[in-house]
């Protein structure tokens, strides 16, 4: 093989080793992270205005049955947060766009008030060992958790990552699937003044 030979499928090499190896979601996330940070990629966050729109017609009822588990296996409950601003995120360490929006939804975590708005990033992995090497990793601090059953409604969604926020009073105040950049001022007014009647 001469050189111009080699040169021409330098390229085809790089694409087959991100595409059909580990590195491809780390690859894709990144790309997808600095098209979010720079705008050239608009992903529309769930709100631009304040107030959060609702939009299940008339809000869903809360989910009081959504088992899930602590990345220590230690079984909570999404109910158990009933009475505060919730922003569960559906999302899994082999999804690119989910990698992607994850460093503003931790940027937006170390703003909120804890004590009136709670995160649940919900891993799909089916190995949690997977999620926990990737969290740390990163040096996330939001609270993750793992499935231990079946996705009852709203979080039954085709896509992710996907985004459900319930409100104080048990109502789906809004949802958004697919990527986003949730570290935006109106964004987190809006989860603000959702949390304002939080006791």
């Amino acid at each position: 093989m001469n050189r111009k030979t080699i040169h021409s499928w330098l390229p085809l090499a790089f694409f087959a080793l991100v595409m059909l190896t580990p590195l491809r979601p780390i690859v894709l996330g990144g790309v997808q992270r600095g098209l979010l940070a720079t705008g050239l990629w608009n992903a529309a966050p769930v709100a631009r205005t304040t107030p959060l729109p609702v939009v299940l017609a008339g809000g869903a009822a809360y989910p009081h049955n959504l088992p899930m588990a602590t990345l220590n296996g230690r079984a909570v409950n999404l109910s158990d947060l009933k009475g505060k601003v919730v922003f569960v995120n559906l999302w899994a360490s082999w999804c690119p766009p989910c990698r992607a929006e994850m460093p503003g939804i931790e940027a937006l975590y170390r703003k909120v008030d804890k004590s009136k708005v709670a995160f649940v990033m919900l891993s799909l992995d089916d190995d949690a060992a997977k999620a926990r090497k990737f969290v740390e990793s990163q040096g996330y601090t939001f609270p993750v958790y793992l499935r231990t059953g079946q996705l009852p409604a709203p979080f039954d969604s085709n896509s992710i990552p996907s985004t459900v926020i319930l409100g104080p009073d048990g109502q789906v105040a809004a949802r958004h699937d697919g990527m986003a950049e949730y570290d935006t001022p109106d964004f987190k007014a809006a989860l603000d003044n959702l949390a304002k009647s939080v006791r």
